[in-house]
């Protein structure tokens, strides 16, 4: 038998993947370590805005990131918790959609009433959201620089 060794061997052979995240740009909606998320397969039709997808980033690194725009011929995607933008996400580099989170004990569809407002807000607040943490980063590199010189070290 045949060792699977990426997650698109995965969710071809099983059709979901439930998994931890790790990093910070889903937060707050997945904590790392804390919450799990399940994907199922992405078939042939296209993703809608607000959608989170696990997509493959070359050369080996997978990303769970919502989609803000649908364009034509690709997506522009954006973590919950980021600032830039990413461009030219096509539906081949789409593995999954996520159906679900477990998030404490209690499991939650991307159907449930709390996930939908959530997302809502999520995409209706997406420039002051992204403008106000620009604006916290750059006063905290600053700040930083003020405090430890250029180099950043003291």
């Amino acid at each position: 038998m045949k060792e699977i060794t990426n997650y698109e061997e995965y969710l071809e052979k099983n059709g979901t993947l439930t998994y931890s995240n790790v990093g910070t740009s889903m937060m707050p909606l997945l904590r790392q370590g804390k919450d799990l998320f399940t994907v199922t397969r992405k078939g042939p039709e296209r993703c809608k805005a607000g959608d989170v997808v696990l997509y493959k980033r070359p050369p080996n690194r997978y990303v769970l990131h919502r989609v803000i725009a649908v364009r034509p011929k690709d997506y522009v995607i954006l973590g919950d918790n980021c600032v830039s933008r990413e461009y030219g996400i096509t539906d081949r580099d789409i593995l999954g959609v996520m159906t679900s989170y477990v998030r404490g004990k209690r499991e939650h569809s991307t159907d449930y009433t709390g996930y939908r407002l959530y997302t809502f807000y999520i995409m209706h607040t997406l420039g002051p959201r992204v403008a106000v943490k620009k604006v916290y980063f750059r006063a905290r590199r600053l700040a930083k620089r003020l405090i430890y010189g250029k180099n950043g070290k003291k």
